[in-house]
């Protein structure tokens, strides 16, 4: 069974800087996809960032050029650093990845979710 588990959100004002980190365990082939959501209270879940084995990256438009998503394949990781922070990315923040496992079945896992609260 592959459990991802993230680490790093907290409270942070307005302007500061967190890192979150993710990372995959249990037996497995391979990761394809990483990648990061969020779910703000009362809204939909969506797309933060996704990093593709090559290294491509995706961002949402309204985290562009603040946050950074990386992985780190030996490791079976993915972070994101998020800078210049505002109140409206509060959210809890989703660890997701695309993974094959060892009898080549493909699934999907997320993670529990770490919160992120932005205070203005």
């Amino acid at each position: 069974q592959v459990q991802l588990e993230e680490s790093g959100g907290g409270l942070v004002q307005s302007g500061g800087s967190l890192s979150l980190s993710c990372i995959a365990s249990g037996s497995m082939h391979s990761i394809y996809t990483m990648a990061w959501y969020r779910q703000a209270p009362g809204e939909e879940r969506e797309l933060v960032a996704r990093i593709e084995r090559n290294g491509d990256t995706t961002y949402v438009d309204s985290v562009k050029g603040r946050f950074t998503i990386t992985r780190d394949t030996a490791r079976n990781m993915v972070y994101l650093q998020m800078n210049s922070l505002k109140p409206e990315d509060t959210a809890v923040y989703y660890c997701d990845a695309d993974v094959t496992l060892l009898n080549m079945a493909r699934v999907r896992v997320w993670g529990q979710g770490t919160q992120v609260t932005v205070s203005s």
